[in-house]
């Protein structure tokens, strides 16, 4: 199949609690544009738990995502014997989610006799910029969110390589974690950031972990540690206590980050030469402060940051859709054996830099 073929594709999205369905174009020239994109979030069925359970989400993918679909086709005003390929993320994620949207995806490919696209969900994250802006390859991903904290050079369609990662907990899990130990509510993140706004970041001397090492991985379970000790140390927390502990976590988090990604730019020129962009996607790039800091990062290497739109950061499925539409166009086609995984490493077929560790194979 050619790659200046005009296409129609249906996304799907379920690996974790966005049960979403998107229909986009993709023109003869490659450009791309959405032609609707329906989300639900299932952040009121898990609040109760402080966090994502896995047998909620998967149920509260059954009970919606039909109607999703019904309604990502309607609002496109696209018919499904119109679609090119129907995509769905088949990895990584939590297992019983990702098994309800790529067995939908796959009854609707057999029933309309079209192609199936079974997409990584990391690669969809790593593809959204060539949907929004047409960025041409090769750039460098910085992708944070709730499961995954990684550097990767992306080289082409299905060509990555992982330039570092985190050898514990991902940046969006450290961020909920300290936000459920400091009694804010789920999901932490954006509680974080907001407490940060009104904290004193010098009043503790939290570890900037992993800097100066000369590979691009990152750690934040030391980090989120010193951030318990200090608040067992003071026993009941007032507000000005939650706030200067928020404020000093994210200030370590911003410089260890910057330092890290300082690193996997510099590896990235190394290895590949100057990235066109350096791009964040992931909800924690939402976070207005670590934007800040990944703005000064990208002018210190010359080089222009892009980040998505923030409904295009976190989990969607446009950005399904169009990774499918981008495998499409090279003849990436699978078959109806393709598997569910909770674990898929993006960089799986790639050769890794000098210094690059595998300490997370499945993510």
């Amino acid at each position: 199949m050619a790659s200046d073929k005009w296409m129609l594709v249906l996304g799907i999205e379920t690996t974790c609690d966005e049960t979403a369905a998107a229909v986009i174009e993709r023109r003869a020239d490659g450009s791309g544009r959405i032609l609707s994109n329906v989300v639900r979030s299932q952040i009121e069925e898990h609040v109760p738990f402080g966090g994502v359970v896995p047998e909620i989400a998967a149920r509260a993918h059954v009970d919606a995502l039909d109607g999703i679909i019904a309604t990502a086709m309607k609002e496109s005003a696209i018919r499904f014997p119109q679609l090119s390929a129907v995509a769905a993320a088949a990895g990584p994620g939590l297992i019983g989610g990702v098994i309800v949207g790529l067995t939908t995806a796959k009854a609707i490919a057999m029933v309309h006799n079209t192609p199936l696209i079974a997409v990584n969900h990391l690669e969809a994250h790593a593809l959204t910029p060539r949907l929004t802006c047409a960025l041409a390859f090769p750039y460098c991903l910085f992708l944070a969110s709730g499961g995954h904290t990684q550097i990767v050079a992306v080289l082409g369609v299905g060509e990555y390589v992982r330039l570092g990662t985190t050898v514990d907990d991902a940046m969006g899990e450290a961020f909920d974690k300290v936000a459920k130990m400091l009694g804010l509510p789920y999901p932490g993140g954006p509680q974080v950031e907001r407490a940060a706004l009104g904290g004193d970041p010098k009043r503790f001397a939290f570890p900037r972990p992993m800097l100066g090492r000369p590979d691009a991985n990152f750690s934040l379970s030391g980090l989120k540690t010193a951030v318990r000790n200090e608040a067992s140390r003071l026993g009941t927390l007032e507000p000005q206590d939650v706030s200067d502990l928020c404020a000093g976590f994210q200030a370590a988090v911003l410089e260890s980050t910057a330092d890290r990604l300082g690193v996997g730019l510099r590896l990235f020129h190394e290895q590949f030469g100057p990235p066109r962009a350096l791009v964040a996607a992931g909800g924690v790039a939402a976070n207005q402060a670590i934007r800040g800091a990944l703005q000064n990062v990208a002018a210190k290497a010359e080089t222009t940051l892009m980040i998505p739109p923030p409904a295009l950061c976190t989990d969607n499925g446009a950005m399904i859709a169009w990774a499918g539409a981008e495998r499409l166009a090279l003849n990436m086609i699978d078959n109806m054996e393709a598997p569910p995984r909770a674990r898929w490493r993006l960089d799986e077929n790639a050769g890794a830099p000098p210094g690059f560790a595998n300490t997370r194979a499945g993510f």
